[in-house]
């Protein structure tokens, strides 16, 4: 994995949804870049915990930033309190991409494994949506 690659970071209210997902992210892509995901909640229900959102993060981090996909309104919340919490250098380099969150791990993972830049991942996957 390269430190110059944006990471992924896929989050989900499902455990099983957010580990297949990076699971075809790696099948296709391969490991070329750093990619974390989680789901659930703590007492392992359907929902997103911000605290696993920011290990994801961290996980996932690299100083080109990271791009965050996720399922549904909630995961977008907190993924966004996460990134609120990120210290100022790193809140620039945080993305949270208005993509489908299958469709567009893989597709901003392909162009993350070229070396595109931030705001070319998440444009290219958000270019997923629809309109």
């Amino acid at each position: 994995m390269s430190e110059d690659k944006v990471g992924i970071v896929i989050v989900s209210h499902s455990p099983e949804v957010a580990r297949g997902t990076a699971d075809m992210v790696r099948q296709m892509v391969g490991d070329e870049v750093p990619l974390a995901w989680c789901g659930g909640d703590p007492d392992g229900g359907l929902g997103t915990s911000v605290e696993t959102i920011l290990g994801a993060i961290d996980q996932a981090w690299t100083n080109a930033g990271v791009a965050i996909l996720v399922d549904l309104g909630g995961a977008e919340t907190n993924s966004e309190m996460a990134v609120e919490m990120q210290p100022d250098e790193r809140r620039a380099r945080i993305a949270i991409c208005n993509a489908p969150i299958v469709e567009g791990a893989v597709i901003a993972a392909t162009e993350a494994s070229g070396g595109a830049p931030l705001e070319v991942v998440r444009r290219t996957a958000e270019e997923l949506s629809p309109a």
